[in-house]
């Protein structure tokens, strides 16, 4: 439990990394952000796979096929619907709504080991008041942080509301799906998993920065100075910075989590990320947070308190 604990909670602290990336570089799209990140995420996997070379060579091809639907899903798709949402219907409510996540995962997961008779299965009676803890305090936090923007609803702003429950979607299938692979097998393959999640980023991430920069050169008025932008060397650092760390470190160290504690138990301490970013981008602006926001953080600290409670009785 406590080593399960400590590795969400890294990676928890390195995803949280993400978030800060745009205000650093902020003349830079997302959606190249996200091609720079994977790209470095990738290359990195090809030079540690030789280290991880006869694991990776135990895999099947199913194993192969589900690490690519892993990448395409948790990691492109995920973030291109997210950042399409923002862009669309503005920060506050795709992130409202993609703050959901340790609810609806913990929910997700529980519902299937309930129907699959899984002895991770708790009652809903018990996961009540930390989720109730969680919601709560995310909605605090970020309704805080948006109050006073009033959105009509267009129709480009309907079309953002829908990508972002579609990355909703996306990122509460993922940490079920990877937790639920990991645990039927044996121990030993969070570093080897998150290399080969890597090893199959790396084709995607390459075929969408020519799909971008195939775009990018039909559109002179909005040209980006594809590839490495205004400020190279910092382009370059971040998105080496967010491959190590926010990728495959983060990946292999919620690898960890993954295969140590319940997925239901898990979904919760992505919580872990929204606070990182959080404490990051109040560093960024070098502020306090407001009382409302603190409010909001201790409501989340405490419904993740609960939530390990819960899992520790059943276990003991």
């Amino acid at each position: 439990m406590a080593t399960g604990l400590i590795a969400a909670l890294g990676a928890g602290l390195l995803w949280g990394l993400v978030f800060l990336a745009p205000l650093v570089l902020g003349d830079y799209p997302g959606f190249m952000l996200a091609v720079g990140r994977y790209l470095a995420f990738g290359m990195l996997a090809l030079a540690l796979a030789w280290f991880d070379r006869r694991t990776l060579g135990q895999l099947s091809r199913a194993d192969w096929l589900e690490a690519t639907r892993l990448a395409l899903v948790g990691n492109l798709l995920y973030y291109a619907t997210l950042a399409s949402a923002i862009q669309l219907a503005g920060a506050p409510l795709p992130t409202l709504i993609i703050g959901t996540l340790p609810v609806m995962i913990a929910v997700s997961a529980n519902v299937l080991d309930r129907r699959d008779g899984g002895g991770d299965a708790v009652r809903w009676s018990r996961l009540l008041l930390p989720l109730a803890l969680i919601l709560a305090g995310l909605l605090i936090v970020h309704g805080d942080s948006s109050s006073g923007r009033n959105a009509s609803p267009r129709p480009d702003q309907l079309l953002g509301l829908g990508l972002a429950v579609c990355a909703l979607v996306c990122w509460t299938w993922y940490p079920i799906r990877n937790s639920r692979w990991l645990r039927a097998r044996g121990p030993g393959l969070s570093r080897a998993w998150a290399t080969a999640q890597g090893l199959v980023t790396l084709p995607l991430a390459v075929l969408a920065g020519i799909a971008y920069a195939a775009w990018n050169s039909l559109t002179p008025g909005h040209a980006f100075d594809w590839p490495l932008g205004p400020q190279p060397a910092l382009f370059v650092g971040m998105c080496a910075l967010l491959g190590l760390a926010g990728s495959w470190l983060g990946t292999l160290l919620w690898n960890k989590a993954s295969h140590l504690l319940p997925a239901a138990l898990v979904g919760q301490l992505i919580v872990f990320e929204t606070l990182a970013a959080l404490l990051y981008a109040f560093i960024w602006y070098q502020r306090w947070p407001t009382p409302a926001e603190a409010g909001g953080i201790a409501l989340l600290v405490a419904g993740v308190s609960f939530g390990v409670r819960v899992f520790r009785r059943k276990g003991g």
